[in-house]
């Protein structure tokens, strides 16, 4: 038997099946623009995912490394609510030396996102370089990067409990409904493609047909 065909047109053939089933149970929608799992919790589901530049419509999407486990982010939307942004902002002006690990941090955030396709205009994301705008993306670029990039990142996903702790953040039976969701979407962009295939189809013959018919320019 052959492979199944991915899930969607619009995410990255490499990506399984299975984890695109598990993405789109965490975020309750169809993922977009999905390149590959950036990082993966230790219940094993993906937690961060590396989305395109650029959607399939062409609309920018700036924030390269997407948080997608939705006990993570409760747990960071805390930490936002608590004020911490303020606190790691303002820290910001005081303290050269955090300042500069945190201009690299957008510094990589913007290599890593130009080496797949360059946002003319756009900045990174999470209010790098000069000040914290959201926690969930910094943690997301923490998770996907590794240790010792961001240090504002580091510094909130050390505030966090273990949100796998008490079991994963979806169950397989939301996972199996949302894959089932997500062929069903599958199917629908195919129809469509198919009947703007065909449309164009019928339009480039009765072209082709009517340049058959008319005479050429000496008259014949």
């Amino acid at each position: 038997m052959e492979p199944a065909p991915p899930m969607t047109t619009e995410n990255h053939p490499s990506v399984p099946d299975a984890d695109v089933a598990a993405i789109a149970a965490q975020l309750g929608r169809v993922p977009r623009g999905l390149r590959g799992v950036a990082h993966r919790c230790p219940c094993g589901n993906p937690d961060v995912v590396e989305t395109a530049p650029r959607l399939a419509d062409g609309t920018p999407f700036p924030t390269l490394y997407y948080l997608t486990c939705p006990k993570a982010a409760s747990l960071i939307g805390t930490l936002e609510a608590d004020g911490v942004m303020k606190e790691q902002t303002a820290r910001l002006a005081e303290d050269p030396e955090l300042a500069a690990a945190y201009q690299k941090a957008h510094e990589d955030y913007i290599a890593r996102r130009d080496a797949i396709e360059v946002l003319e205009g756009f900045p990174s994301a999470g209010g790098m370089p000069d000040r914290v705008k959201c926690l969930h993306v910094l943690v997301g670029h923490s998770l996907a990067a590794g240790e010792g990039v961001n240090p504002l990142g580091d510094e909130a996903l050390g505030m966090l409990e273990d949100w796998w702790a008490k079991g994963p953040c979806v169950s397989p039976a939301e996972v199996e409904a949302a894959g089932e969701r997500v062929l069903r979407n599958r199917a629908k962009d195919e129809d469509h493609a198919a009947v703007i295939a065909a449309k164009e189809r019928k339009t480039a013959e009765r072209a082709a047909k009517r340049a058959a018919q008319e005479p050429g320019e000496d008259g014949e």
